[in-house]
């Protein structure tokens, strides 16, 4: 005897033979992962152009001696030779790691700070945050002429205010002397950079259960313990996603010091990315400007390692799940 086929695999047997009849196009517009990478494609295609091969385009660039208006040849790691006997190069190393260290630093701490009290009930809570956002919205070349002229030699605002209070006896050469220099830079730094920090911290404070907060209450925690124990925790994840931004807006930053002190003076301010700027367009050396650059690059990869392990945090808080 023959058993008898169930309707049911009946059906499927004949549902599968029908596909075959059915037009590639139809199955793939069906296909969720091809619709996903099909729809992928013209942002993969914009990163390509405008990310992917400028960056190859550098490396290339920076093993050749291209100059403006000349072809350059291959040279391989000439260039990196060159800058390793350069001092004005490790100055701008120096100055660059100095300036992400300190302006970061200032801008986690006053960013957390602000966040906590704009967290917290106060009255107006909306158009506080409105104004905290405002130095971050402010193009960086208005804030940069503001702070020039907020330093100027002669119309300074501030060494104005401190000599009329009695504080100093003659104005304040903020960006003529290289210690001063690195000083004011690092400030209008921070002040453009903490409104990132603090408002995106403050969307991290509000996702936390208030239940924590009431157990730790209830065990007898102090403020101090409560941010320790459960705000600075739970806050980690988000702490190392947003500061590995800030480390890559401030190790980049180009903007504020060309337009504030183009490097000067004596070379105190300049970071990597104005010296690289400097050597290829107004110096004309494309290949040793874009040695600069390239030798950002693994610095700017360990920002990114940092983040990574933060997010690994995340998935340890969460019990290992993605």
């Amino acid at each position: 005897m023959v058993a008898e086929t169930p309707a049911g695999a009946r059906h499927n047997r004949f549902a599968k033979a029908e596909d075959f009849h059915v037009p590639l196009t139809a199955r793939l517009m069906n296909n969720r992962n091809f619709l996903a990478i099909w729809f992928m494609l013209p942002a993969a295609a914009i990163l390509l152009l405008f990310l992917a091969w400028p960056l190859i385009l550098g490396i290339y660039l920076s093993m050749t001696d291209t100059t403006i208006g000349r072809r350059g040849y291959f040279i391989g790691l000439e260039n990196f030779e060159l800058l390793a006997d350069d001092p004005v190069f490790w100055l701008s190393v120096y100055n660059t790691f100095l300036y992400t260290l300190v302006a970061s630093i200032l801008k986690f701490v006053l960013g957390l700070w602000l966040a906590l009290i704009i967290n917290e009930h106060l009255p107006f809570k909306a158009f506080l945050r409105a104004i905290v956002l405002l130095p971050w919205i402010v193009p960086t070349v208005l804030s940069a002429i503001a702070f020039w002229w907020i330093y100027d030699a002669q119309f300074s605002v501030i060494s104005w205010s401190l000599q009329r209070m009695g504080l100093i006896d003659e104005y304040i050469n903020f960006l003529g002397d290289p210690d001063n220099a690195r000083a004011s830079v690092i400030a209008a730094n921070t002040w453009r950079g903490i409104p990132f920090v603090a408002i995106t911290l403050l969307a991290g404070l509000q996702t936390i259960p208030q239940s924590l907060y009431e157990a730790a209450t209830i065990d007898g925690a102090n403020s101090w313990q409560r941010f320790r124990f459960v705000t600075f925790p739970m806050l980690t994840p988000i702490i190392a996603v947003v500061m590995t931004f800030s480390v890559l807006f401030t190790f980049t930053d180009f903007q504020l010091i060309y337009v504030l002190t183009r490097g000067g003076p004596l070379n105190a301010t300049h970071l990597m990315a104005t010296l690289g700027f400097q050597r290829a367009i107004p110096g004309g050396q494309l290949g040793e400007g874009a040695a600069i650059a390239v030798a950002m690059i693994p610095f700017l990869l360990a920002a990114i390692l940092f983040s990574y392990f933060g997010l690994q945090r995340r998935r340890w808080q969460q019990g290992g799940k993605d």
